[in-house]
């Protein structure tokens, strides 16, 4: 249980970066939950921003 919620908290934080990019909120936190926070935030740092 003490692994769990930092986790979850780590990729919650990831999936806020994300917001703005490509797959968006939920694309990043479902990615990083199953790929894990630090491959999320890879993922959000090397993906493009949404043309607005």
């Amino acid at each position: 249980m003490p692994i769990i919620l930092p986790y979850v908290v780590l990729s919650l934080a990831v999936a806020i970066l994300g917001i703005n990019r490509k797959f968006g909120f939920w694309g990043y936190f479902f990615a990083s939950l199953l790929l894990s926070p630090f491959v999320g935030l890879i993922m959000v740092l090397a993906s493009d921003r949404n043309p607005d």
